[in-house]
């Protein structure tokens, strides 16, 4: 049978995955000694989904794993398929990890008569019967309370703590947020990057176009000094992209970009290609097509990520201590 026995046989580990990011849930299943459970997926014609799996799951504890990027409603709705299919099949526990959790920035209402999409979704999942999500960066904390079980909230900073740490000077770093409202990570950065200066880029955005918003000053220590841009995600590249021309423009000496999904929406790749960033690191939480890669972007991998948090949660362990307790 596929997947982990324990010893004592009294558990079972199997990872099933959907074919929204295939390569990232084989990269996971490698590191955790298994292979993924055989699934059958295809569409039929009018769009419908059909999902089946090529062995018994009763009675195992079951982790199904889809990335939610485009088209992302067609990979959400796979993977609700997927969970009914296994507690259908008498799986014992089910886990959904999302490490890109879909409509997260939907996260609270701007104005009325608008949903909290991100709640949905949530609730989406424990009616098609998740009794566990495990996802990478929330766009908000507060998202996991929308979900009425354990949440694992995975952090991909010290991936790309690590990998920084190699490409900067750690005595003339400052690191910048592209907003005021993620200061909170800036500074968890800049402990982890030497306790360098923070600045932040005032920008305004309107509420009634999506995808839109402008830079328009930085405040804080930048002249002569290497900068490196954090955020949870990347998608047209707008916000980025006009954070890189101010902190250039305020006299920086280098800028990189430093963020865990690459959503990567048109124009994303022409604004970061342009915009004067020596180099823009993301994780592969959400696939990126080999035609849409270009000289500056680093792709690092989160499978490890995953495949301990996974093991934790199959044995009984702490996800917190893959963070040193700060999770």
């Amino acid at each position: 049978m596929t997947g982990i026995t324990t010893t004592d046989g009294e558990k079972r580990l199997v990872l099933a995955s959907g074919r929204a990011h295939p390569e990232l849930a084989q990269d996971v299943a490698e590191h955790l000694g298994v292979e993924l459970l055989p699934t059958t997926a295809y569409d039929f014609a009018n769009g419908e989904i059909y999902v089946r799996f090529g062995e018994s799951v009763r009675g195992a504890d079951a982790f199904v794993l889809q990335s939610h990027c485009a088209p992302i409603n067609q990979w959400i709705m796979e993977q609700l398929l997927m969970v009914d299919a296994m507690k259908r099949a008498s799986a014992k526990t089910i886990t959904v990890i999302a490490p890109f959790y879909g409509y997260a920035r939907q996260d609270k209402k701007h104005r009325g008569r608008e949903p909290i999409s991100a709640r949905l979704m949530a609730d989406l999942f424990l009616t098609a019967g998740a009794d566990r999500i495990m996802s990478v960066d929330l766009h908000a904390a507060q998202t996991q309370g929308f979900f009425d079980g354990p949440v694992d909230h995975l952090w991909a900073q010290p991936i790309l703590v690590e990998y920084v740490r190699t490409r900067v000077d750690t005595s003339n770093v400052t690191v910048v947020s592209p907003d005021a409202g993620r200061i909170r990570v800036a500074e968890q950065w800049a402990a982890k990057l030497g306790g360098g200066p923070l600045a932040f880029v005032h920008k305004t955005r309107d509420i009634h176009s999506p995808n839109k918003a402008v830079a328009n000053r930085v405040v804080g220590d930048v002249e002569g000094r290497s900068c490196v841009i954090v955020d949870d995600l990347i998608d047209t590249a707008g916000t980025i992209a006009g954070a890189v021309r101010v902190v250039l423009e305020a006299g920086a000496k280098d800028v990189i970009v430093a963020a865990t999904h690459g959503v990567l929406s048109d124009p994303a790749i022409e604004r970061l290609q342009s915009c004067g960033a020596r180099e823009v690191i993301i994780t592969d939480t959400l696939p990126v097509a080999e035609e849409r890669r270009f000289p500056q972007l680093t792709v690092l991998s989160i499978a490890p990520l995953l495949a301990r948090a996974i093991r934790e949660v199959f044995d009984d362990g702490s996800v917190t201590s893959l963070f040193d307790g700060n999770a």
